[in-house]
């Protein structure tokens, strides 16, 4: 019988460390907004992303509240009016990098497809990234648009002329390995 056990825990502890993965701990997303009134922009430094290096699989997940924005009042705004984050406090994306080459030593220009979820709305999502391999970990990095109205994030009629329909996110994640803790 002991044997048997051990032999399990044997097996889960190989499988459990087997798996290669890095993270991000500190990732950054930025936005930005061109409007004819005054241009919006915040970054948020706060943001978690991990990726599986054995089959491409990658998970983010970033709380709404952590961006930061020039003005105050812009923040409070962001936060109260448009994504609600007291009732959708997470952006959360899962998906893969399509044929993610693990053993690339140059750069490489990958499609990330997957879900996001954001103001409580799922879609699938394609987006082109850079994988850059810096000693024994990765820098992922690109750009995407977001539609506001394909999320359902409500713009009252009067302050439409001020906020894109359409607002450019950037991202730049720096993994190293992951231990687990």
């Amino acid at each position: 019988m002991n044997t048997i056990i051990a032999l399990i825990f044997s097996f889960t502890c190989f499988c459990a460390f087997s798996q290669d993965k890095i993270i991000a701990r500190q990732g950054q997303v930025s936005f930005f907004s061109y409007t004819s009134v005054e241009n919006i922009e915040a970054a948020n430094n706060q943001v978690l992303s991990i990726i599986d290096l054995s089959n491409g699989d990658i998970a983010v997940s970033m709380l709404m509240r952590a961006f930061v924005f020039k003005k105050a009042l812009m923040e409070e705004h962001f936060n109260e009016s448009y994504v609600e984050s007291d009732l959708y406090p997470k952006l959360e994306f899962e998906g893969e990098i399509v044929d993610f080459e693990i053993d690339a030593t140059t750069a490489q220009t990958k499609m990330v497809k997957g879900k996001m979820t954001l103001h409580g709305v799922t879609r699938e999502v394609e987006v082109k990234a850079q994988i850059e391999p810096i000693e024994n970990a990765y820098v992922l990095s690109g750009e995407f648009d977001v539609g506001v109205s394909e999320y359902e994030i409500n713009v009252p009629p009067l302050l439409r002329p001020n906020i894109a329909k359409v607002i450019n996110v950037m991202f730049r994640f720096e993994y190293e390995p992951y231990e687990n803790q």
